[in-house]
């Protein structure tokens, strides 16, 4: 009978863990890409905690990837690491990235109306630890949810917006939010913004919009679709481009619905709908999990 003896345990690592940072890389496929990326950042040192990667084609497809990695001294040796992705993936591969430290929270402004489901969710979720994001403010045209927001130590605007022109309203968002905000997050924010305003905010807006099969546009959409009783409500979460409701969808759900269900409960069904995707899509843009690519997205959720 042969004796072994058991390989003595690992000691236990000792110390805080190491900042994490993201890496987006997105471009044409080719051979290598993968390779150059874990070795770059190998030769810093990074411990890689997670690797996403998608390609439509692996024969000259587009090609997509996110990286989460820890880096001790992380931000002291962001710029090295910047100029050796230079030239490792974009000189030698024609390749775009991006790099965030991921302990610098973006910083979001939720833009609401009167209906107040999805805002409160979202500032519950994120006093609960559940967003990692900074709430700089939250603008409404209309007061009333003002002492609500406040009560959650978030600054509250409001600014009216009545009628065809919504220029000087538009004019007044963008001076409370240029150089303060990452992005912004439409929680059923219930009025069109220009194409002008759209290009001059210069950061990504997320809107959540209600679907139905059919479609139900305007004013009572529950109300509608009890009407023509339909089986299926739901919500799509978005990026906001100048084309209506049309831009790039980051998440969508359903829930079932059937003949026996009160204009009243599909309002609170879908209400609980838009709550959950407009939060899914919040956190997975806050944690750069979502890549635009033209009108669609790559979402490593």
């Amino acid at each position: 009978m042969t004796l072994t003896q058991d390989a003595p345990a690992r000691a236990p690592r000792s110390g805080s863990p190491a900042p994490q940072a993201s890496l987006v890389v997105q471009g044409a496929d080719a051979t290598g890409i993968v390779a150059a990326v874990t070795s770059t950042l190998g030769g810093h040192g990074a411990n890689i905690v997670s690797l996403d990667q998608y390609s439509d084609n692996p024969q000259g497809g587009a090609f997509f990837q996110r990286t989460v990695f820890g880096l001790d001294g992380l931000q002291a040796a962001l710029p090295a690491l910047r100029a050796d992705l230079d030239r490792n993936l974009v000189d030698a591969f024609g390749l775009r990235y991006t790099l965030r430290d991921l302990s610098v929270r973006k910083r979001v402004a939720i833009f609401a109306s009167k209906s107040d489901h999805c805002l409160l969710d979202l500032l519950w979720r994120h006093r609960q630890g559940q967003l990692p994001v900074t709430v700089a403010m939250v603008i409404s045209n209309h007061p009333d949810v003002a002492e609500e927001v406040r009560s959650f130590g978030v600054p509250f605007f409001h600014v009216p917006c009545q009628g065809a022109d919504k220029s000087a309203a538009e004019a007044e968002h963008l001076r409370l939010l240029q150089g303060n905000v990452d992005f912004v997050v439409l929680a059923r924010y219930m009025q069109i913004l220009s194409a002008d305003f759209i290009d001059r905010v210069g950061v990504p807006i997320i809107n959540i919009h209600h679907s139905f099969l059919p479609a139900f546009i305007g004013a009572g959409p529950y109300a509608k679709a009890k009407e023509r009783g339909v089986k299926l409500v739901g919500a799509t979460a978005h990026y906001v481009t100048e084309n209506l409701d049309e831009g790039p969808i980051i998440e969508q759900d359903v829930v079932r619905v059937t003949h026996a269900h009160t204009a009243g409960d599909l309002t609170r069904r879908g209400a609980d709908v838009e709550r959950a995707v407009l939060s899914r899509a919040v956190l997975w843009h806050a944690e750069d999990r979502v890549i635009r690519d033209g009108n669609h997205t790559i979402v490593f959720a």
